[in-house]
């Protein structure tokens, strides 16, 4: 649900609360409002985060394998497919099976959302939100929130002290050796590795996530759908297919009439160690949220701010610079920040690439829990979530304050 709350955040930050003073200024109560006037408006979100979250569960592959047991579903069985019985055909058919619901989803998806239009003029807001003082809307949805962020803390608080267990669950002795382990061996080289690659992958994927979605919604036409569908297969298809699609197609150099135009980029003699591969998956992989979320706030923007810019002579290169991206910067960091977070925890797509020259931190993770060690991937996991925040909080600041720096001195 972390997606869909930051999409409906930079959703709901660029929603005019003067909309809603009209609408109770014309004798609207505020459930009419809420029902009438907002929710109608998040409608293209309400779309993009079902379509974004049904084909992530459709198509997840970790957390089945690791906690499901006997339990199979769709993607688990491609994997073993693959790696067990050595049966790609099998593989291939299960994948299949993955693609038909998510195409479906996706096709009423854009049914949906193309049968109304929602739009706001300004492109941002003017008004002054007005803050819910009911207690009979309060408490329960404070109740509700608090039940799950406890949840959250809950799960946050056993994978943090599990590091420090000799064996959590069995002998709960305090121990260093866990995070000495990580932070001293294999692990050391695994975090450089995966935060290097996840940074050269994030803002790549945001930025021509902002570029798909604007070229869907603003530019073209006819092919408006297809490149939708395309950019969206990165998600669509199975992790596990995915990696071993980019495994077979470049674990030997690409020649085209006979003259190499690439080395390999996948395999045991791979350039770059198989890194150069893994990015190429991170950013098929991260490309849709940030195209989804463009692509609802790109739905939200009346289409005469960006006429008015160019009938002043700007380009549309220009255009795309100075006016929409700083109208989308709230979007533009949910595909950054979804890109990161998504390229540090991925496992299904990559567990195919690694190589000895190259250590991925999900890769490793899971060879603890494969090999009974859960005190050194509960470490591993405490490591990399540290990291996760402390660089998602770096790349908000630097977005905010660098890239729209001079949006806001102009204003």
């Amino acid at each position: 649900f972390p997606v869909a709350y930051m999409n409906f955040k930079g959703m709901l930050e660029s929603l005019d609360p003067s909309l809603d003073e009209a609408a109770a200024g014309l004798g609207a109560s505020k459930l009419k409002v809420f029902f009438s006037v907002t929710i109608p408006m998040l409608v293209p979100g309400f779309a993009g985060s079902f379509l974004l979250l049904f084909v992530e569960s459709i198509a997840d592959l970790a957390n089945p394998l690791v906690l499901g047991g006997d339990y199979t579903v769709l993607a688990s069985r491609a994997y073993l497919a693959v790696t067990g019985d050595y049966n790609t055909s099998a593989g291939a058919a299960y994948s299949l099976t993955i693609l038909v619901p998510a195409l479906l989803v996706f096709l009423v998806q854009r049914y949906w959302v193309s049968k109304r239009s929602v739009v706001t003029v300004t492109g941002k807001p003017t008004g002054r939100s007005e803050q819910i003082t009911a207690p009979s809307i309060r408490v329960p949805i404070l109740l509700l929130v608090g039940s799950i962020s406890a949840l959250i803390v809950t799960i946050y608080v056993t994978v943090l002290t599990g590091g420090f267990m000799k064996v959590p669950g069995v002998n709960n002795e305090f121990t260093l050796d866990h995070f000495t382990f990580v932070l001293t061996g294999i692990g050391s080289k695994a975090m450089i590795d995966t935060a290097t690659l996840a940074l050269i992958a994030a803002p790549i994927a945001g930025v021509l996530g902002m570029l798909i979605a604007w070229l869907v919604v603003r530019k073209l036409r006819r092919t408006s759908g297809l490149l939708d569908f395309v950019g969206m297969l990165g998600l669509a298809v199975p992790g596990t297919v995915l990696g071993i699609g980019y495994a077979l197609s470049y674990i030997t150099p690409t020649t085209i009439f006979g003259v190499q135009i690439l080395p390999a980029l996948a395999g045991g003699s791979a350039a770059f160690s198989g890194g150069i591969a893994i990015v190429m998956v991170y950013i098929t992989r991260s490309l849709p949220s940030g195209q989804r979320s463009g692509i609802a706030a790109l739905n939200q923007i009346h289409p005469a701010i960006e006429e008015a810019s160019t009938s002043l002579g700007a380009g549309s290169g220009t255009t795309f610079r100075k006016v929409t991206l700083p109208l989308i910067q709230s979007a533009l960091l949910t595909g950054l920040t979804f890109a990161f977070a998504r390229s540090m925890t991925t496992l299904s797509p990559i567990v195919f690439l690694t190589t000895p020259g190259i250590k991925i931190m999900t890769s490793q993770i899971l060879a603890e829990v494969d090999s009974g060690r859960f005190g050194n991937a509960f470490a591993y996991c405490t490591v990399l979530i540290l990291i996760v925040l402390t660089l998602i909080l770096i790349i908000n600041f630097l977005v905010r304050k660098v890239i729209f720096r001079g949006r806001t001195h102009r204003r």
